[in-house]
């Protein structure tokens, strides 16, 4: 991991995974200028889908939720530069990749301090040829040792005492070959004890519920007994 500092703007990048100019590759201009732009998602805000020389990556700016995020769209207090959260995603996503678990290459992270103030983006990996667990659900039902895997990618998060704050269905990712993926580690970091953990299992078995009540996945009671199963075998 490299870190480039100018006046109010600290950029952490990983020149491994990233060859093109970090202090560019924030600015959508640079990527449309390159005809590099693949697509693009609307949510709190657009996050951009871009071809880097080496992977295909996700730019995404930080925006905030909630009542709040109506009145302050995308500003944080500043407490220290290795407290934005960019700056926590991408260290916390380059931490899970050195310890095997499946989870986007991060390949850079902005914070801009004005004032009190700063506001954050992140470049990371965009994982390819994947669905999402809703709606992988919502076409079919999925076997036991899907559901094995999952549990064996939860549990080895767990083992490295990260909590995912927002443990769901829609943050779990499948693809080919039954690859696992988690997404979307905003807000998340490490935690002491494991009182935590059956805490988190049960937010991720709450998302099961909601979603075969909202969207009627092909999902049963039974399918968390499977998932668990893949958890506790890491024992």
């Amino acid at each position: 991991m490299d870190l480039l500092i100018n006046n109010a703007t600290h950029i952490w990048y990983n020149k491994t995974w990233l060859s093109e100019d970090p202090k560019q590759c924030f600015d959508i201009k640079f990527w449309q200028q390159r005809n590099a732009v693949i697509g693009s998602t609307t949510g709190r805000g657009t996050t951009w889908f871009v071809q880097t020389n080496t992977i295909p990556a996700a730019l995404r700016h930080y925006y905030r939720g909630g009542l709040l995020g109506k009145l302050v769209l995308d500003n944080y207090f500043f407490t220290g530069w290795e407290d934005t959260r960019s700056a926590q995603e991408f260290k916390l996503l380059n931490l899970l990749q050195e310890k095997g678990i499946s989870v986007p290459r991060p390949l850079a992270a902005r914070a801009m301090r004005a004032g009190l103030t700063y506001q954050a983006d992140l470049l990371m990996e965009k994982v390819d040829n994947v669905k999402n667990l809703v709606t992988v659900l919502m076409e079919s039902a999925l076997n036991t040792e899907y559901y094995c895997r999952i549990g064996v990618l939860i549990r080895k998060l767990h083992d490295t005492s990260v909590c995912h704050a927002d443990l769901n269905i829609h943050n779990i990712l499948l693809g080919a070959n039954s690859k696992c993926w988690l997404i979307d580690f905003d807000k998340c970091g490490k935690k002491n004890g494991e009182h935590w953990k059956a805490s988190n299992l049960r937010r991720l078995l709450r998302s099961f519920r909601k979603e075969r009540s909202k969207r009627q996945i092909n999902w049963q009671e039974s399918d968390w007994k499977a998932l668990m199963q893949g958890y506790e075998i890491m024992n």
